[in-house]
């Protein structure tokens, strides 16, 4: 506990020595951790989770070779 608050009055010491680094840094962590769980989201939900119909396998695709559209 001792060594957490420790760590907290040498960032806070940081911080107050150069806010716009400070800034940059937690917008960068930010935008990391949104972009990260967005793309997990779009992942899980496109790939991971089965489909929405009653007999999935049933479905069938269909194409035509040759054929430009």
């Amino acid at each position: 506990m001792a060594t957490a608050v420790s760590d907290l009055r040498f960032a806070l010491r940081s911080w107050r020595k150069s806010p716009g680094l400070t800034l940059i840094a937690v917008a960068s962590i930010g935008l990391g951790v949104g972009v990260t769980s967005g793309i997990f989201t779009l992942v899980d939900q496109v790939l991971l989770r089965a489909l929405a119909v009653r007999a999935p396998q049933e479905l069938v695709q269909v194409t035509s070779e040759g054929q430009t559209y």
